[in-house]
This record gives structure tokens, C-alpha cells and sequence, in this order.
């Protein structure tokens, strides 16, 4: 190699040499840490909490009836207006009676008859037993007398009956209503021929004052729904969603248990009935029940949204403040600037619903949880409360 070749070597090594020394006492550049992550919070408070079951449920009439005739003919006039409330006992419709009367007519002169022809049996029954007596007829025909008046005392008492019979077929051409309650859509207009056999009846009558609701509940659910119903009277709350909020309907009581689990939904039916003063539950409609089995008092409680689950299980994200050191050399302002972080805290839960959980083990209370923003969350992370949010619940 030339004496130019090994000098240019030697610039070229001193020259690279040079650059990665200015490069490794390069100061490094600082870069900012990431801005807090805003999240709103709440305190895990003690609470005395109402233990409630939801679950969907069935307006079911109190009673109903559908009223048919009882007898065949033509049905002259319609006494009620469509989905009135009718009291029992009112008159609903008129069949034409007048076969009918002719027949109670038939029947009392048909036992009119056999009543004189009774009479007359029993006088000479009376008559034969004086002559018998001094000898004068054989006993033989007082025996076929005696038998003709328990003959003729037998017709007159299946006169009777035919005479009741006739007094009852008359008294169903007046259909009347058998229960107090509202009524349905008439389901045959006058004029037209009913009998027994008319499909539907003319109206179905339902009493809606008071109304039940049937609904169902996990089997698990049992035990405790049965100790609490043997202790009190257990409170039943239906409600609906109406423009975004959740509208009370009415206010009950638990009343059955159903005697068997539906193998095929592991679920139990109960029934509970409503006195429904303002007419809110309808026959056939959907609602949600609420079921209060039990009061829990003095229990830790955290909003629902606050609890998360994990791999490892449900935990929460409680907030602590953490004092950075300050550094060795050139401090700042904000060296001993405490800043909040969040801690992921594994909880174990109780009675939960959409609004509160208990907390069985895990917090303390009057620490603070996460319960907005989490999700873009991890332990560790630094964080900014956002003021609180105030907002009106509906019951």
C-alpha cells in the first residue's frame, strides 16, 4: 500500500472515530411524558342495600270468564257497551224466551194434571183403608193402591223437575255477567243464533282490579326467596322503560311460588298480584318486576360501572397519590409535585346490580375508584379527576 493510501486510511478512521464520540456525548433528549388520562371517580361508601331480583314478567287478569249461552235461540239485544266494566249480575244480552215459556207453561200444566191425579189416589187410598178395616175390601187392593199413589207421587215430583228445568232454560235467555270486570270485544251481534257450542262465546270478561304479574326467577334464586317470603310479605315493584326512563307502574305482593322448577329453563314461575288503583298493568302485557328479598345493611358499595373483570377476576382501579423523587442534579419546579396514579385492586363482589356493588374484600372505605375512562387505563397510569357530573336518577 502507497504512503497517500495509508494516510487517507488513517484520516478516515480518526475522522469516524471523531463523530462517534461527539454522538456518545450528546446529551439525550428528553421527552415529555404522556398527559394524564382524565377519569372520573367515586368513594367506595357504606350503604344499606336493598337486595333486589328483576326479572321479566306477564300481566295476567285476576279472573277470566268467557260468557256463552246456555241455551240455543236467537239473541234479541246486546245490554252492554263494548269494553265497559260490568258488575256481576248485570245483564248482558237477551235470547227471544218465548219457546222457552211455553215450555215452563207445558211443564206446570203437566204437574198441575198429575198433582189432581194424585188427589184422587190418596182419597180413595183413605177410603179403601176405612172399608178395609171392617172387612169389606181384601187387602190386595189397598196394596195396589197404596203403590198407585207412590206411582203418582213419583210423577209429580219428576214434574218438579221438569218444571225446574223450565224455569232455568228460561232464566238463560237473560245472559248475565258471573264476575265484576271489564269487557272484551263483542264477539256476536244480535240477531244471530247462539247456542252452547258458539266458538268464543259473546264476551270475555276480565277483572283487572286487582291483576296479577307472573314472572320467573333462576332456580338458584329459590332458597332465599322462600326464607324471606316465610319471614315478611315480599315487595314487588313492575315498571317500565317510557321515553328513556324507568316509570313505576305499580306496587304488590308476592302471593305464589310455583310447586316445580321448568326442567327445560332451570327457572321457578311465582305470581304476584297487584291491587292496580290507576289501571297501569294491562292483561297480556310485558313489564319488569322487581323483587326485594332483603335489606343488607352497613355493606361496602362501589358504582357497578367502577368493576372490572380481568383474567385473574373482577378488580377496580383505585387511585393513590404518588411523590416522584426529586433528581440528583438540576431540579424543577415540579420535582416534588405529587401526581395520581391508579392501582389495579383484585375485589371480591357481592350482591350486584346495574346501579351498586358490594364489596366483600379488597377496599376500604372512602377510597377512590375509577368509574369513567378505565378502559384506557393500566396500572400504574397517571391520571386527571374530572369534576363531578351532576345528573338526576330515575326510580
Amino acid at each position: 500500500m502507497s504512503r497517500g493510501k495509508r494516510l487517507s486510511l488513517v484520516l478516515v478512521i480518526a475522522l469516524g472515530a471523531l463523530v462517534i464520540v461527539r454522538l456518545v456525548d450528546q446529551p439525550k433528549k428528553h421527552h415529555p411524558a404522556p398527559p394524564p388520562i382524565p377519569v372520573r371517580v367515586a368513594r367506595a361508601e357504606y350503604a344499606n342495600i336493598p337486595i333486589t331480583l328483576h326479572a321479566l314478567g306477564l300481566v295476567q287478569a285476576y279472573r277470566t270468564v268467557t260468557v256463552t249461552p246456555m241455551i240455543t235461540g236467537p239473541m234479541t239485544a246486546v245490554d252492554f257497551r263494548q269494553g265497559s266494566v260490568v258488575r256481576r249480575g248485570a245483564l248482558l244480552a237477551r235470547i227471544d224466551p218465548r219457546p222457552y215459556q211455553a215450555a215452563l207453561a207445558q211443564a206446570l200444566a203437566k204437574r198441575a194434571q198429575d198433582r189432581a191425579l194424585l188427589a184422587v189416589a190418596r182419597d180413595t187410598l183413605e177410603r179403601y183403608q176405612l172399608l178395609i178395616a171392617h172387612h169389606y175390601i181384601s187387602a190386595e187392593i189397598v196394596a195396589e193402591q197404596k203403590a198407585t199413589v207412590a206411582e203418582d207421587r213419583a210423577i209429580v215430583a219428576q214434574d218438579d223437575a221438569l218444571v225446574t228445568t223450565a224455569r232455568t232454560n228460561l232464566s238463560y235467555t237473560r245472559i248475565t255477567a258471573p264476575i265484576t270486570g271489564r269487557t272484551g270485544i263483542l264477539a256476536v251481534n244480535a240477531g244471530n243464533i247462539v247456542s252452547p257450542n258458539t266458538p268464543g262465546g259473546i264476551v270475555t270478561i276480565t277483572t283487572i282490579q286487582p291483576i296479577y304479574v307472573l314472572f320467573s326467577l333462576p332456580q338458584q334464586n329459590l332458597p332465599e326467596v322462600r326464607h324471606a317470603l316465610h319471614a315478611h310479605a315480599l315487595n314487588v315493584t313492575a315498571y317500565a322503560r317510557q321515553r328513556g326512563r324507568r316509570a313505576v307502574l305499580a306496587h304488590g305482593v308476592l302471593t305464589v311460588l310455583d310447586n316445580v322448577i321448568n326442567q327445560s329453563t332451570g327457572t321457578l314461575t311465582l305470581k304476584a298480584r297487584f291491587k292496580n288503583p290507576a289501571l297501569a298493568l294491562w292483561p297480556g302485557a310485558f313489564v319488569t318486576v322487581r323483587l326485594k328479598v332483603r335489606t343488607e345493611r352497613h355493606a361496602l358499595v362501589v358504582p357497578s360501572v367502577a368493576v372490572r373483570q380481568g383474567p385473574e377476576g373482577p378488580f377496580v382501579y383505585a387511585v393513590h397519590t404518588h411523590t416522584p423523587k426529586p433528581p440528583a442534579t438540576r431540579p424543577t419546579k415540579s420535582a416534588d409535585k405529587a401526581v395520581l396514579q391508579v392501582t389495579d385492586i383484585p375485589v371480591r363482589l357481592g350482591f350486584a346490580d346495574q346501579r351498586l356493588t358490594v364489596i366483600r374484600s379488597g377496599l376500604r372505605a372512602g377510597m377512590r375508584v375509577v368509574v369513567l375512562g378505565g378502559s384506557r387505563l393500566h396500572p400504574g397510569a397517571r391520571i386527571r379527576i374530572l369534576p363531578k357530573r351532576h345528573t338526576t336518577s330515575h326510580a
